[in-house]
């Protein structure tokens, strides 16, 4: 390979990357306090359809506002992706479901829900592509195309992306900064190494719980969004059911560190990347890469274990739910 494509391929990874570290950003926080949610591929899903309906109403409306058009939508897939949170939080928090069933039918119906609402509007699929400049211009640096000079190729791998790009990075620095740094972030960290001390010790186990995956599900759905309107230009299709699965390999793959989140989905991307779009056309070469990711987070799953380091292990109530007369 040249040199400009070994470039525009470093760029495509980087750009992609943004989808799993909304995904696995936002499962860490739901986590961290306990809970394992399956359900992240019908949340991201649910969020993207939320957003696309979004852009598609302002595009009716004759609103044709780069800002308008990229923040509008956040906001509405945000707002879809924290009822998802809600709904998954009232399921196995408070009605204490079990949180594996719980997240399989999480996915499950997200994916028919954004489904439904989404091939309604499959003859409007142009005009939600047409805003997709959106997302790929606000906040863009542009750069020489075929320009290998130092300076430039790093414009190109690192700067030449739109807004949420960078805004994924943010979230995953401020998601580390709180849950390592702060006292929120410690009683978190609490609720979901073991409740009941948490709850003796006076935290809210349930707020934590319902909070944290409510935000935790927001910042998920955003991965979503980003898929559709950046990766696929506003065309629908399923693909944010294999996104959640790898987001939520991600999260094990970089042990719970949202920090860690940001070069792993940079890899996850670059690997996505060389299955679908570049220079492999061998199929046993293609499944090899499209199953690596999944070998790699074993490989780390069995590294963790024998090191044995706290700090590299699950927090210690995921997937139990907390019954307070139980403790």
């Amino acid at each position: 390979m040249t040199l400009a494509v070994w470039i525009s391929f470093l760029a495509a990874a980087f750009n992609l990357s943004a989808v799993f570290l909304f995904g696995s950003t936002g499962e860490i926080v739901v986590e961290k306090s306990g809970h394992l949610n399956l359900g992240i591929p019908g949340v991201m899903s649910v969020g993207a359809a939320a957003g696309c309906m979004t852009v598609y109403s302002l595009m009716k409306a004759g609103i044709t506002s780069e800002f308008a058009l990229l923040f509008l939508p956040m906001l509405s897939t945000i707002l879809a992706g924290g009822l998802m949170g809600l709904l998954y939080s009232f399921m196995t928090v408070t009605l204490r479901a079990n949180q594996n069933v719980t997240g399989l039918a999480m996915t499950t119906f997200g994916l028919g829900l954004a489904g439904h609402f989404m091939n309604g509007l499959k003859a409007n699929f142009g005009k939600i592509a047409s805003a997709s400049y959106a997302y790929k211009n606000f906040f863009k640096v542009d750069v020489k195309l075929g320009d290998t000079g130092f300076v430039n190729s790093m414009k190109q791998i690192f700067l030449s992306h739109g807004f949420l790009v960078y805004f994924a990075i943010i979230v995953a620095i401020v998601a580390q900064i709180i849950l390592s740094k702060t006292r929120t972030g410690l009683h978190l960290r609490a609720v979901g190494e073991s409740p009941a001390t948490a709850d003796a010790a006076g935290i809210n186990v349930t707020a934590y719980k319902y909070i944290a995956t409510i935000i935790g599900c927001a910042i998920a759905a955003l991965g979503g969004l980003y898929a559709i309107m950046e990766h696929l230009f506003g065309r629908w299709d399923y693909v944010c059911e294999g996104f959640g699965w790898l987001s939520i390999a991600l999260v094990i793959f970089t042990i719970w560190r949202p920090g860690l989140a940001i070069p792993g989905s940079i890899i996850f991307g670059a690997l996505y990347i060389l299955k679908e779009k570049w220079l492999v056309t061998n199929e046993t070469i293609k499944f090899a890469i499209k199953v690596l990711p999944y070998v790699m987070t074993i490989i780390v799953l069995i590294i963790t274990s024998i090191v044995g380091s706290k700090k590299a292990q699950a927090p210690g109530s995921l997937g139990t739910n907390y019954f307070r007369e139980e403790r």
